[in-house]
C-alpha cells in the first residue's frame, strides 16, 4: 500500500482504538469496585446485548481472517471450520447454558465445586482454563500482525512484533479499567461492525458472478488448480495416509466439542439476571453466528476465485491474509483508490473484532487465575470469593437473600486486585507465545484451544451436571488426564518441530502423527474422570447431587 492509503489506514485503526478506549473509560466511571460488577457487569444485560456479546466473544480473528484463508487454499477441507464452529453451539444450548448460569457464579469452577471438595476442584480447573485462553490469545495476536504487516508492507516484521505489543497492552487495558461491562459493550459495538463489514464484502463477492452461488464455486474450483478436487474433501484432512484421515475427525472432535469447555464463553452466561436470559442469548448468538459462518465460505470461495490461492500464498503462507487482498480486488485492486479504502475499511474492522476478543479472553484468564487459584490458595479453608465452609452444601450459601450475600461478597477488592495483577501477567505470556507463532493459520491454532478445552473442561463440565456418582478424585484426574496429554501430544506433534510451518521448524522432535490431539485426549479425559470415580465411589454425596440438580434445573438458590 502507498503512503496515502497507509495513513488511511491508520486513521481507521486509530479511530477503532479510541472508540474502545472511550467505553472503557466509560465503563470504568460506572464500576462500583465489587468483585460482580468486574466478573460479570453486575448481571444487568438482556438477552438481546448478551446475544450480541456472545457472538462477538466468538467470531474471533480465526473466523473473518483463518477459516476464509483456509476456504481459499483447501477449498471444501476449510469449510469444516465453518460447519463446526457452528453446531457446536447447538450443545451449548441443549445441554450447558442454563444449568451453568443456575450452577455458577463467575467461572467454570464455580459450577463442579458445588457438589465438590473445592480447593482441588477450582486448583485443577483454574490451571487449565488459564491454559485455554492463553492459547486462544495467541491466536488472536497471531491474526493482529499477520494483518498489520500486510498493510504496512516493507515494514511487515516489525510491525507485527509492534501490533502484537500494542494489542496485548490494549487487552491489559481493558480488563484493568473496564471489566465486564467495558469487554461487553466493546464486543457489542464488534459484532456489529463485523457482521456489517461480512455482509458487505459477501454481497460484492455475489455481484461480481451475478447472485449465482455455483459460478462462485466453479471460478473457485478453476482457479485453485485443483479443480473439482477443491469442492472435494481431501486436500488438507482426509487425503492419502491414515494419518490425515484421523486429523480431520479429531478436528471435527474438538470444534464441535470445544465450545461447551471455553472459559470465556461459559463466562458470559453469569452476566445475565436469569438462566432463562441465559437461553434466550444463546438462541441470539446461533442466529448471528450461522449467519456469520454461512458469509465465511461466500468471502473464502471469492478470494479463491478473484484473487488466487498462488497469491494469497504469496501474502501468508498460512492465508490469513484472504480477506483483506480479497477487498482490495473487490474495491478495484490495491494501488486503487477504491481497493485501498475498502481494505482499510476491512482491516480496521478485523483490527476491532482482534480486540474485542482478546478482552474477553484475558477477562476469563484472569478471573480463574484470581477467583480460583488465588482464593484456594490464600484462604484454603473457605470457599472462592464466598467465605463459606467449603464444605457446606449449595442451598445453604445461597439462602436468605442471595442478593445482599452478593453485595458483602463483591467487597472483597483483595481478589480484584489479583485478577488485574493476573491480566498482566497473561498477557506477556500470549505476547511472547504469538510472536513465535505467526506463521501459523489463526483458524488451526483456535482449533488446538478448542482441542484443549474439550479435553480438560467439557468431560469434568457434564460428569459434574449429570452423574450422580462423580467425586472429587473423578473431577480432578478428568481435569488432569485431558489437560496434560493434549498439551504433551501438542508438543510433539507437527506443531512444534518438524515441518516448514512448525514453531521450530529447524527441529525435530515430533514423534505423534497428528496436528491436532483431540482424537485422543478428549476420550482421556472423559476416561479419566470415570476411573478417578470409580477408585473412589464411596466418596460421592449423593444428597449434595440432589440438591444441585435442583439448583441447576429450577435455579433455586442461584445467585
Amino acid at each position: 500500500m502507498s503512503g496515502h492509503h497507509q495513513t488511511l489506514t491508520l486513521l481507521l485503526f486509530s479511530a477503532v482504538v479510541a472508540a474502545t478506549l472511550a467505553i472503557t473509560s466509560w465503563a470504568g466511571s460506572r464500576r462500583r469496585g465489587s468483585a460482580e460488577e468486574f466478573y460479570a457487569g453486575s448481571r444487568l444485560f438482556t438477552p438481546l446485548e448478551n446475544g450480541f456479546a456472545l457472538a462477538g466473544d466468538y467470531m474471533s480473528a480465526a473466523s473473518f481472517l483463518g477459516i476464509a484463508g483456509l476456504i481459499a487454499l483447501y477449498g471444501y477441507d476449510g469449510m469444516l471450520y465453518s460447519v463446526g464452529f457452528l453446531v457446536a453451539w447447538l450443545l451449548v444450548l441443549l445441554l450447558v447454558a442454563e444449568l451453568v448460569r443456575n450452577c455458577g457464579r463467575y467461572t467454570l469452577a464455580d459450577v463442579v465445586a458445588v457438589r465438590m471438595r473445592e480447593r482441588p476442584v477450582r486448583i485443577a480447573l483454574g490451571c487449565s482454563s488459564v491454559v485455554v485462553s492463553v492459547l486462544y490469545l495467541v491466536a488472536q495476536m497471531v491474526g493482529a500482525g499477520s494483518l498489520v504487516a500486510l498493510l504496512l508492507g516493507s515494514h511487515g516484521a516489525a510491525a507485527h512484533t509492534w501490533t502484537v505489543l500494542g494489542v496485548g497492552a490494549l487487552m491489559v487495558f481493558y480488563v484493568i479499567c473496564g471489566g465486564m461491562r467495558a469487554t461487553t459493550w466493546i464486543q457489542i459495538v464488534k459484532a456489529v461492525l463485523l457482521m456489517g463489514g461480512a455482509l458487505t464484502l459477501s454481497i460484492l463477492v455475489l455481484l461480481r458472478f451475478g447472485g449465482d452461488l455455483a459460478q462462485l464455486l466453479t471460478s473457485a474450483a478453476g482457479r485453485s488448480g485443483h479443480g473439482a478436487d477443491f469442492l472435494a474433501p481431501g486436500l488438507r484432512y482426509g487425503g492419502a495416509g491414515w494419518a490425515s484421515r484421523l486429523d480431520f475427525v479429531s478436528l471435527g472432535l474438538a470444534l464441535v466439542l470445544g465450545t461447551a469447555g471455553l472459559p470465556h464463553i461459559l463466562a458470559r452466561f453469569y452476566t445475565v439476571p436469569t438462566a432463562r436470559a441465559a437461553r434466550r442469548s444463546v438462541v441470539w448468538a446461533i442466529g448471528l453466528i450461522g449467519s456469520f459462518y454461512l458469509m465465511t465460505i461466500v468471502l473464502g470461495t471469492g478470494a479463491a476465485a478473484l484473487v488466487g490461492p498462488d497469491a494469497v500464498r504469496r501474502s501468508s503462507p498460512a492465508g490469513n491474509t484472504a480477506v483483506p487482498l480479497l477487498s482490495a480486488e473487490l474495491g478495484g485492486g490495491a494501488d486503487s483508490t477504491g481497493g485501498a479504502a475498502l481494505t482499510a475499511l476491512v482491516a480496521a474492522v478485523a483490527f476491532a473484532t482482534i480486540l474485542a476478543v482478546v478482552a474477553g479472553i484475558t477477562l476469563a484468564a484472569s478471573a480463574a487465575a484470581a477467583h480460583d487459584l488465588y482464593a484456594s490458595f490464600a484462604r484454603p479453608g473457605t470457599a472462592a470469593g464466598r467465605g463459606d465452609p467449603a464444605g457446606s452444601p449449595p442451598f445453604p450459601r445461597q439462602r436468605g437473600g442471595g442478593r445482599k450475600r452478593q453485595r458483602g461478597d463483591g467487597n472483597r477488592t483483595d481478589e480484584v486486585s489479583v485478577a488485574r495483577v493476573a491480566a498482566v501477567a497473561v498477557g506477556a505470556v500470549a505476547i511472547g507465545l504469538s510472536l513465535l507463532a505467526q506463521e501459523l493459520n489463526v483458524a488451526f491454532l483456535v482449533g488446538l484451544a478448542f482441542a484443549v478445552a474439550a479435553s480438560a473442561n467439557l468431560p469434568v463440565l457434564l460428569y459434574a451436571l449429570f452423574w450422580r456418582r462423580f467425586t472429587t478424585r473423578g473431577a480432578v484426574w478428568s481435569v488432569y488426564g485431558g489437560l496434560l496429554p493434549a498439551v504433551v501430544l501438542v508438543v510433539f506433534s507437527p506443531v512444534v518441530s518438524g515441518s516448514p510451518q512448525a514453531l521450530f521448524p529447524g527441529r525435530d522432535f515430533a514423534c505423534f502423527p497428528l496436528e491436532n490431539p483431540g482424537l485422543v485426549s478428549i476420550p482421556l479425559g472423559f476416561l479419566a474422570g470415570w476411573l478417578g470415580t470409580l477408585l473412589s465411589r464411596g466418596d460421592a454425596d449423593p444428597a449434595r447431587y440432589a440438591e444441585s440438580e435442583v439448583r441447576s434445573l429450577t435455579g433455586a438458590g442461584a445467585v
